[in-house]
């Protein structure tokens, strides 16, 4: 094939005009090791075709499959619009219940009794609790006195860590004055043996 002639059939295949058979002679074409110049994009494209096989046919009911996709997606968005008007709605209504509720809750409110008609009894019934609540935290105090004894014995540990450091430290002093008199006596000795 020439190459005005494949130009002729590349450009009408670009516009839509060609054959099946005009394509297939240009698939079979491109498809040979032997293509001049210029043309690596068709070669590209026609190669792709060839190798990729024919585009299967659709199913029978596949029409109806999209029409039933579409009327789904139909229903959905109706769906949709009335949740959209009707959530606020519902909202609104709850909140007014809502409100309607707490008003006859606060408003008919019962005054709280006395749960005992003498005073004596109240008393007693009192001091019962308060010396059952007073049992109980003096239990709870007992069993944190370890934790006492714990801390008293961290004090005493850091008061003796404290005394050792100032005993250190006192020596060390001392070591550095020693060191400073070794050092001035040594200079002039050191004088005296280089004369």
């Amino acid at each position: 094939m020439n190459e005005e002639e494949l130009n002729r059939l590349i450009d009408k295949y670009y516009n839509g005009e060609s054959t099946e058979e005009e394509e297939r002679t240009l698939r079979e074409y491109f498809s040979e090791d032997n293509t001049p110049e210029g043309f690596d994009t068709e070669k590209a494209i026609f190669s792709y075709y060839a190798g990729s096989g024919k585009i299967p046919e659709p199913s029978h009911d596949f029409e109806s499959r999209i029409l039933a996709g579409v009327d789904e997606s139909v229903r959905t968005k109706n769906s949709q619009t009335i949740r959209k008007h009707l959530l606020p709605l519902l909202s609104a209504a709850a909140g007014i219940i809502i409100l309607i509720g707490s008003y006859f809750v606060f408003i008919h409110r019962t005054e709280s009794q006395d749960t005992f008609t003498d005073p004596k009894i109240a008393y007693a019934e009192t001091m019962k609790i308060l010396m059952d609540v007073s049992a109980k935290l003096n239990r709870g105090v007992q069993s944190l006195e370890p934790v006492s004894k714990i801390d008293e014995m961290r004090t005493r540990s850091f008061k003796d860590i404290n005394k050792s450091t100032r005993i250190i430290e006192k020596n060390l002093k001392n070591l550095k004055y020693l060191q400073k008199a070794v050092e001035i006596t040594k200079v002039p000795l050191e004088k005296n043996i280089n004369k």
